[in-house]
């Protein structure tokens, strides 16, 4: 019961599906390059909206979600309207210029001045542009869930 508690909240959180959230896992078990639970913070943390919602560009993940749908954000000088593409680092992430001046990027300065991205991000509050500088780590990050019980729940 625990296990499905700790994934539900993941789920939740991040906004995901069964299935996509099934891949993740499994592909992390599956890998055997870093550690499952490094490998599942970076597919999560490295989504579009994901990465939106760290910069500080909106309030919560589901409005970075929609924003990204809208196409209101830019990747690399291209628009992106699907909210799991996957960016890496050297990346750079910006509002679209005609997208400035929507309702939801109105408050966007006053909360930005408060606001300091994590390490793995650059943020330039002038130009509105984020740039991912590394991979993100899943000490760095305080996530409120317990990813290895997730694991051993799909390793069955």
């Amino acid at each position: 019961g625990l296990q499905l508690m700790e994934k539900q909240k993941v789920k939740l959180t991040y906004g995901l599906r069964e299935r996509q959230w099934r891949n993740y896992v499994l592909r992390a078990i599956s890998q055997k390059k870093t550690t499952a639970t490094d490998f599942i913070v970076q597919q999560l943390e490295t989504r579009l909206d994901s990465v939106v919602f760290r910069l500080g560009i909106v309030p919560s993940r589901s409005i970075a979600r929609q924003v990204v749908s809208h196409g209101h954000i830019l990747v690399n000088s291209r628009r992106v309207t699907i909210p799991s593409f996957r960016v890496s680092p050297g990346d750079k992430i910006s509002v679209a210029g005609g997208s400035k001046d929507k309702k939801v990027f109105s408050s966007i300065q006053t909360t930005l001045k408060k606001y300091q991205p994590p390490k793995w991000l650059t943020f330039d509050k002038e130009k509105m542009e984020g740039e991912i500088v590394s991979w993100p780590v899943a000490e760095e990050l305080k996530l409120p869930f317990n990813l290895p019980l997730l694991i051993e729940f799909y390793s069955r």
